[in-house]
């Protein structure tokens, strides 16, 4: 288990893609590895078992009840970055969307109305780079999410005819790689002063070694 940061109550730590956030019934879930370390172990921000990156834990029950309410109350910063095919229109904008999961199929899908199940969903996004591979335009992109609703960044990008490399669930016809979705950046402020994890995607895989641009000065 790589540690990003850590003190007395808070664990930031780097999720590896193709794990599960939390515990699982083969005790192989990063949740079950944090229980582990320091015997408590509530993930706070989960991240799709396909995607990699900071993950945040409280280490234990007090601080996992400070940690949902500064994540209910959305003053925890998430950035992400991601690989989509195709180019945004803009160098920087904001999406905003209906999003209704349809639990059965574990999928969202952007809906036009307002009714029950449904929520709303944003993320502003800024171009990194673009690169050419095989006749077709990837596009490194750095997002902060304003809300997380389940598969929000995937699912997105993949309304606007841009799914993330690799995530076949949303239209990828790439099978080079899983999901091109990295948690980057997680940042608070706390009664112990301000908190920052920062974790970087593989550089040498495939899609991420496409692109120029030095990752850790993102």
């Amino acid at each position: 288990m790589k540690i990003i940061f850590e003190n007395p109550d808070i664990l930031i730590c780097e999720k590896p893609v193709g794990i599960s956030s939390q515990n699982t019934p083969k005790g192989d879930g990063m949740a079950d590895d944090v229980k582990a370390y320091c015997g408590y172990g509530a993930v706070i921000n989960r991240l799709d078992t396909m995607v990699g990156g900071a993950i945040l834990f409280a280490k234990n029950q007090e601080f996992a009840a400070h940690l949902s309410k500064l994540a209910a109350e959305r003053t925890i910063d998430k950035t992400y970055l991601a690989i989509v095919e195709g180019v945004p229109e803009e160098v920087k904008g904001i999406y905003q969307d209906l999003l209704f999961k349809d639990s059965r199929k574990n999928k969202s899908f952007v809906v036009k109305r307002e009714r029950k199940g449904v929520k709303k969903a944003s993320l502003e996004y800024e171009v990194i780079e673009s690169a050419n591979f095989n006749g077709k335009t990837l596009t490194l992109v750095k997002i902060k999410l304003h809300t997380g609703r389940t598969h929000q960044i995937r699912v997105q990008f993949s309304s606007r005819k841009m799914p993330l490399c690799g995530d076949g669930k949303y239209g990828s016809k790439d099978n080079r790689c899983t999901v091109a979705l990295w948690s980057h950046k997680l940042a608070f402020s706390d009664v112990s002063g301000d908190i920052e994890g920062v974790s970087y995607p593989p550089s040498e895989n495939y899609p991420w070694n496409l692109f120029k641009t030095n990752l850790e000065n993102l």
